[in-house]
């Protein structure tokens, strides 16, 4: 088998376990709220309760950052958390200053709801695999993440040069 070989068996099957990972586990999982409804409750949740300095709030703008989403898609994410009243949406002066959300009540409910679901699951997940192999793999996956996006990087930059004939 040639490197090139190698390359496309390996890239291909990084790509199916991430889609089974995503796809297998969500399904099951979370039924109340999706995905990245959890974590933006979970990142919301956790400044309210570690962030004195802005009384609990989550500035849209940092929530799109965590998350790695535009502003146009955190708010509509937001605007469906808090229709369905997990969340409080509010600004500063004018609006101009950004804007905030803040957990509610059923929203920590929620919360708490699906935690105890992933805690049960991983639990058993983590009994079986091992917490130490838990760990060392969730810091190899960081590190591939990180060489990941900084190839998309460099390829976005590069189709970027490719467009203007350079």
């Amino acid at each position: 088998m040639t490197a090139k070989d190698d390359i496309i068996s390996l890239s291909h099957e990084l790509t199916y376990r991430r889609y089974l990972m995503n796809k297998g586990q969500k399904q099951k999982l979370f039924k109340d709220i999706s995905m990245p409804e959890y974590i933006a409750l979970h990142s919301i949740s956790a400044t309210n309760e570690t962030s004195e300095i802005y009384s609990g709030r989550t500035y849209l703008k940092e929530l799109a950052d965590k998350m790695q989403l535009t502003i146009r898609q955190t708010s509509k994410m937001v605007e469906t958390l808090r229709d369905r009243g997990l969340l409080s949406w509010s600004h500063d002066g004018n609006g101009s200053d950004g804007t905030y959300v803040t957990i509610t009540e059923l929203g920590q409910k929620l919360l708490k709801e699906q935690e105890n679901v992933l805690k049960k699951y991983y639990g058993r997940v983590i009994e079986k695999y091992g917490k130490e192999n838990l760990i060392l793999l969730l810091q190899m996956m960081k590190q591939l993440e990180t060489v990941m996006s900084s190839e998309m990087e460099d390829t976005e930059e590069q189709d970027g040069y490719d467009e203007l004939g350079e």
